[in-house]
C-alpha cells in the first residue's frame, strides 16, 4: 500500500536530504511538506504547503498520512531570542505530535540531538529533553526519536566554525569507541536514510536511536 508522508523542516540539512529520498522511493505515492515559503523543487508527487507554525491549528485537516517526519530545529546564532528558540525547538514539535494524534498518523519522527536530558544544565539538551518528554507524553502509537551527534554536509550558509569542527571530529572520530561511539560525528543523509527505512516497518512504541544506532539502521 502506498504511503503519503508529511515532513516539517525540508530546507534544513537533514529534512532536505530526507525529501529526496522520499521522492525517490516508490513506497511513498505523496510527500507534503510545511514550509514558511516555498522551496524551488517541482516533482510531481511534492506538495508544498505554505503556513504559519503560530497558527498551525489552521492547517490541521491537511496534515494527514503515514508518517509525521519533525526536522525542525534552529540555532543560537540563527535564533538568538530564547523564547523564539523554544518556540521552533519545542512548541512546534509538540503540537505537531498532538495534530499527528489528533489525525491517527501511524508514525512520528524527531529529529532530537544527542545528549537531550530534562534535567540538563544547558539551554540546548535540556530543551531537547523537554521536547522528547513532551512528545513521548501525547501518546502516539509509533515515536522514533534520533539523538544524533554532530551533523556532516553541505550547509547553504557558509559557516566556519562548523567546517573546522567537522575536520576536527573526523580527526578524532576513530578514537571514540565503546560508549563513546555515539558521540561521533554523522553524515545528515545517513540520519535521513534510517528514518525513511524506519517508516517502513510496522513497530509500534517509543524507539530512541543515538548516532551509533542511527548508523546501524541506516
Amino acid at each position: 500500500m502506498l504511503k503519503k508522508a508529511v515532513i516539517v523542516g525540508a530546507s534544513g540539512l537533514i529534512g532536505n536530504e530526507l525529501l529526496n529520498i522520499l521522492l525517490q522511493s516508490s513506497d511513498y505515492q505523496e510527500v507534503l511538506i510545511l514550509v514558511r515559503k516555498e522551496i524551488p523543487i517541482n516533482h510531481p508527487k511534492l506538495v508544498q504547503l505554505v503556513v504559519d507554525f503560530d497558527k498551525l491549528d489552521q492547517w490541521t485537516d491537511a496534515i494527514t498520512g503515514h508518517a509525521l517526519f519533525c526536522c525542525l530545529g534552529t540555532t543560537k546564532d540563527k535564533t538568538p531570542d530564547e523564547p523564539i528558540y523554544r518556540k521552533i525547538d519545542h512548541d512546534y514539535p509538540v503540537q505537531l505530535a498532538q495534530i499527528a494524534h489528533q489525525n491517527k498518523i501511524k508514525q512520528y519522527h524527531l529529529v532530537s540531538a544527542i545528549g537531550a536530558n530534562v534535567n540538563s544544565s544547558i539551554f540546548y539538551t535540556k530543551l531537547k529533553g523537554e521536547t522528547e518528554r513532551d512528545i513521548e507524553n501525547v501518546g502516539l502509537p509509533t515515536l522514533h526519536i534520533y539523538q544524533p551527534s554532530f551533523l556532516e554536509g553541505r550547509q547553504k550558509e557558509k559557516r566556519p566554525m562548523e567546517k573546522f569542527i567537522t575536520v576536527i571530529m573526523k580527526a578524532i572520530n576513530p578514537l571514540l569507541i565503546g560508549g563513546f561511539a555515539k558521540y561521533r560525528s554523522i553524515p545528515a543523509t545517513t540520519v535521513a536514510r534510517a528514518m525513511f527505512k524506519q517508516s517502513l516497518k510496522n513497530e509500534v512504541g517509543i524507539f530512541i536511536h543515538p548516532t551509533d544506532k542511527i548508523k546501524q539502521l541506516a
